[in-house]
């Protein structure tokens, strides 16, 4: 199965002390016995100059890209935190675009499939974007799409902050930009509008996906898996939660669960 485990979801136990990127690999490697990284930057980024986290020295990067080739490991998704899109403030949006250009640069060391580069926005205050933010976007993807198939990966953003909470702004974003590299990372459900048809509006563009805890007990978990595939998503089943604790037994506990939807639904395809 085309499955994957975020980074993201050892956020606790990285902060503890207890987990490195190279912790992640192995743990991803050999107990859970996956040959995929979902990599996420927090595990080798400088926190304390956020929002806009400065990335470890290209040298530790390629560490990580040789342990990923020792381990016979692909990196699926790099989610990047701290380089996105929008600021309404010039000289911080310069730093984040800059800031991203450094983290492309080590998705082309990584070997990364997809890329997520979000849209900037508040994660509380939800708004349409202005034409001004529309226009540096849409352009700013469309650079970066272009650097994307240079290098053979994908890119976008993912329903994460802003505007791109709004299924129906990341289909703005998406027919604007139209390149055959850019693309979303659909955190599945997680919409602050049109929640029913969010997944069915982006499924097109959709290039990784990630459940939560909350979506993979949904009870529409299934329908959006057929949605997706329906929409011709050949892409990774990706499970994202930071657990408060046990994290080790609640990643393996969410993952047995999205086999199983994965399973549940390749059933009903066939009986149908």
């Amino acid at each position: 199965m085309n499955v994957s485990i975020g980074g993201y979801s050892f956020n606790n136990t990285n902060l503890e002390g207890k987990m490195d990127v190279f912790g992640y690999l192995e743990t991803v490697k050999y107990r859970y016995k996956l040959d995929v990284a979902d990599l996420w930057n927090g595990f080798f980024i400088d926190r304390s100059t956020g929002p806009i986290y400065r990335l470890a020295e290209e040298s530790y990067i390629r560490k990580i890209r040789e342990a990923l080739d020792e381990k016979e490991m692909s990196v699926v998704n790099f989610a990047v935190d701290g380089a996105h899109l929008w600021d309404p403030d010039p000289e911080i949006r310069k730093r984040l675009y800059e800031n991203a250009l450094v983290h492309l640069r080590a998705s082309v060391i990584l070997g990364a499939k997809t890329v997520r580069i979000d849209t900037g926005g508040s994660y509380h205050d939800v708004e349409t974007m202005s034409e001004e933010q529309l226009d540096y976007t849409v352009r700013t993807y469309r650079e970066f799409a272009q650097f994307a198939s240079d290098n053979g990966f994908l890119i976008g953003p993912e329903n994460h902050m802003g505007a791109s909470l709004l299924p129906r702004e990341m289909k703005r974003i998406a027919e604007a930009v139209d390149h055959p590299a850019f693309g979303f990372l659909v955190h599945l459900g997680r919409w602050r509008a049109d929640q029913e048809e969010g997944d069915r509006l982006v499924a097109p563009w959709a290039y990784h996906t990630h459940f939560d805890e909350g979506t993979a007990v949904s009870g529409n978990a299934l329908n959006t898996i057929t949605t997706l595939k329906d929409a011709g998503y050949k892409g990774y089943w990706g499970i994202e939660y930071n657990a408060p604790k046990r994290q080790y037994l609640e990643t393996e506990r969410l993952l047995g669960m999205v086999k199983k939807l994965l399973a549940d639904e390749a059933d009903v395809r066939s009986e149908a």
